[in-house]
C-alpha cells in the first residue's frame, strides 16, 4: 500500500481526511470511483455513509409527516385559527411525502413504522403552537396514512370557501 512522505498509508490518510475536511473526502472518494481505483478507497467510512444516506431519507420522511400531522391536528383542534399559512402548509408537506415517496418507492414499506413517531412529533408540535394541553390530542392517530395524504381530507368541521379558495 503506498505511503505518504509522512510514512502514512493511503488508508490512514483517507481516514484521516474524513475526520478534518469531509467535503474533500468526498471528492477524492467520488475521484476514486470514477477512475475505478478501487484499493486506495475508504471503504470503512463510504460504507457508513452510504448506509448514512438511507437514514436521511427515512429522517426525511418522517420529519415531513410529522409537519403534516401536526398541522392536520390544528386544523381539527383549533377551526377558529385556521389560516392560509397552515392550509399551504399541509399541502406543501403532503406533495414532499409524495415527491419523497416516488423518489424512494421502497420507503413506502416504511411508512406504517414511521406513523407512530411521525404522530408522537406532529402531536408535540400542535400542542406546542396551539397552547393546547398535550392530553388535548388523542394517544394514538386517527388519520390513516392514505386519508392524510389525500388532498381533500381536512379533519374537523368544514373550512371556509374563501381560506380553501
Amino acid at each position: 500500500m503506498p505511503t505518504s512522505p509522512t510514512g502514512q498509508t493511503s488508508e490512514s490518510l483517507m481516514a484521516s481526511l474524513y475526520e478534518t475536511d469531509f467535503y474533500a473526502w468526498t471528492q477524492e472518494q467520488a475521484s476514486l470511483l470514477r477512475h475505478r481505483q478501487w484499493r486506495q478507497l475508504d471503504l470503512t467510512n463510504l460504507i457508513e455513509e452510504i448506509e448514512s444516506l438511507g437514514r436521511k431519507e427515512r429522517q426525511e420522511l418522517r420529519n415531513r409527516l410529522s409537519l403534516l400531522i401536526g398541522h392536520l391536528l390544528k386544523w381539527e383542534y383549533q377551526p377558529e385559527k385556521r389560516s392560509r399559512s397552515w392550509l399551504a402548509t399541509i399541502r406543501v408537506q403532503r406533495r414532499e411525502v409524495l415527491q419523497l415517496l416516488k423518489d424512494n418507492p421502497s420507503l413506502k414499506s416504511y411508512l406504517e413504522e414511521a406513523l407512530p413517531e411521525a404522530y408522537e412529533n406532529g402531536r408535540d408540535l400542535a400542542s406546542g403552537d396551539t397552547n393546547l394541553a398535550l392530553s388535548t390530542f388523542p394517544k394514538n392517530c386517527a388519520y390513516g396514512l392514505e386519508e392524510s395524504l389525500s388532498d381533500r381530507f381536512y379533519p374537523g368541521k368544514p373550512a371556509t370557501d374563501e381560506l380553501m379558495g
